[in-house]
């Protein structure tokens, strides 16, 4: 079992809200969100009960890839502001007991960044991986455009130049191949600790690291990988013991071990999410190997044991007290919780279960008032993968009063997310808050019973009673939870002792002749003397 680390004290009692910058509130009314907007918006994320915000990229950056193409890790984009609007939203924040976190674009740059302009002028610069071989691999490498000449190995797409942090193995055959301890890459883990220092020192909370495994290259069970970013830790628990790193990994059983706090349950790779949530919509699962169950699923098309099994596998390689896995509403590159044949109603039991499972909890912005995954838009700063694979969909503007549109107009310095869902029934926040009836409304129930009931909290026991519909586990021994997401009614039998037991949170569920009978798409927290 592994040693526990330090953890950071309000991390594990956390629920994180994402906010994708472009669209989560606009502020100055140029067509595109920004800090302005995001704090006019902060008491809302207050009201809510979030404990922390997490930003997807704000730093500098032309924007090929929606600012997952950094050019300049140290300044906030004009766009959004100015590194100071980020330090007044960091300490508005604070004051509602509300922490920040960043996304950490390590592996990558924009190829527009001063680095990569002064290694493809340098032949001596180890800070990018480039070779002069005409015969490279189609599709990783990409032609340098400086005096340097050859090849640079690209991280994602052709603009995002992968930052040298060396090679697990060498190969005479390509001596282009680093070590782990060469110069270029060493240089490169200091820059790391440099640019989280400086956002530490201006209040950031943490960072969310995007493409956490990417580092290292042919890094076979990404060891190496993993021997860096226990370096990094090691140097966080000396030096920011109250920060916090999460990764962009999707396997937990490896990378919170391997230094990260927590790590998410991703779309791709793991097939935990997909198991849960996947509608076939948006983000393929193809290439993944999905089968097309899913136990969210209003036909009721698969169990959770697929779930399950990823669950236990990570909670036993991270040990008591040695991390967290993250489980995501969804995310800026992976379809809302509302999507395909899955409805707002619907969604009100996947909440009760992200609410009251033991893990580290994130909603993605807008997915608390059940805005739909709108299919078929145009590509918006490198948003559209593949034809199976468009993320635009995800990333549209919160609307926050009722009205036409989804938001945001197309005055600004890009056509963002137009034509819109031309449902005149969307969802918006305001409407939402007066209903106590509404989605918005029960999420912030669940967040309070959560933050209220520490059995509901990652450090409460876990016991799981059933693996079918409805889904049933005991948490802390004391709060029974059920839940059955498919159309159809389904029961269980009650555990000994639970015959009496209250209701403390519940929809469509009722006990009778010792079983608990929850209706299609109900849900309910109970709990004993």
């Amino acid at each position: 079992m592994p040693t526990p680390r330090h953890q950071p004290s309000w991390l594990a009692d956390s629920v994180l809200y994402q906010v994708y910058p472009q669209s989560f509130a606009d502020g100055n009314g140029d067509g595109v969100g920004d800090l302005a907007g995001a704090l006019e918006h902060l008491d809302h994320l207050a009201w809510l009960g979030v404990d922390a915000v997490w930003f997807s990229p704000l730093f500098a950056s032309p924007f090929a890839d929606a600012g997952y193409d950094v050019s300049d890790y140290l300044s906030v984009a004009p766009r959004y502001g100015t590194n100071e609007d980020l330090v007044a939203f960091v300490d508005a924040a604070s004051s509602r007991g509300i922490r920040v976190l960043l996304d950490l674009v390590a592996g990558h740059t924009s190829d527009q960044h001063p680095w990569f302009r002064e290694w493809a002028d340098d032949p001596a610069d180890g800070r990018y991986i480039g070779h002069d071989r005409v015969g490279r691999p189609a599709g990783i490498w990409c032609p340098v455009p400086g005096a340097r000449g050859g090849y640079y190995q690209l991280n994602f797409y052709p603009c995002q130049p992968a930052l040298n942090f060396g090679y697990a193995r060498q190969d005479p055959a390509e001596p282009w191949r680093d070590p782990v301890d060469a110069p270029g890459p060493l240089a490169n883990r200091q820059a790391l600790k440099d640019v989280m220092a400086h956002w530490f020192d201006l209040g950031v909370s943490g960072f969310r690291v995007d493409m956490a495994a990417s580092l290292v290259k042919d890094d076979p069970g990404h060891v190496e990988t993993g021997r860096l970013w226990t370096e990094m830790r090691s140097w966080l628990d000396a030096t920011y013991p109250d920060a916090a790193l999460l990764s962009e990994w999707g396997e937990p059983a490896t990378s919170v071990p391997a230094g990260f706090h927590a790590d998410f349950f991703l779309q791709f790779g793991n097939p935990a999410l997909r198991a849960l949530w996947h509608t076939g919509t948006g983000t393929s699962d193809a290439a993944w190997g999905h089968d097309g169950r899913f136990f969210f699923d209003p036909e009721g098309s698969g169990g959770i044991d697929v779930f399950l099994r990823e669950w236990r596998r990570a909670t036993e390689a991270i040990g008591v007290g040695g991390g967290h896995v993250a489980l995501p509403s969804a995310n800026h590159d992976y379809a809302r919780l509302v999507a395909g044949p899955r409805t707002a109603e619907q969604a009100r039991a996947a909440f009760a279960f992200l609410l009251t499972w033991p893990s580290l909890p994130t909603i993605y912005m807008g997915d608390e008032i059940g805005m739909r995954y709108v299919e078929d838009l145009p590509d918006v700063e490198g948003s559209i993968l593949s034809p199976t694979n468009n993320r635009t969909g995800s990333r549209t503007p919160i609307q926050w009063e009722p009205g036409p549109g989804a938001g945001f107009s197309t005055a600004g310095e890009a056509d963002f997310y137009l034509p819109l869902d031309p449902d005149p029934h969307r969802p918006d926040v305001a409407t939402q808050r007066a209903d106590e009836s509404s989605l918005l409304r029960l999420v912030r129930r669940l967040v309070a019973l959560r933050r209220e009931t520490p059995a509901l909290r990652p450090g409460g026991d876990l016991e799981v009673l059933t693996e079918d519909y409805p889904f049933a586990y005991v948490r802390g021994g004391t709060h029974l939870v059920v839940v059955n997401p498919r159309r159809a009614e389904a029961s269980t039998a009650l555990p000994d002792g639970w015959a009496a037991a209250d209701p403390v949170l519940v929809e469509g569920v009722r006990t009778e002749g010792g079983r608990v009978v929850v209706d299609g798409f109900g849900f309910g927290v109970l709990t004993r003397a």
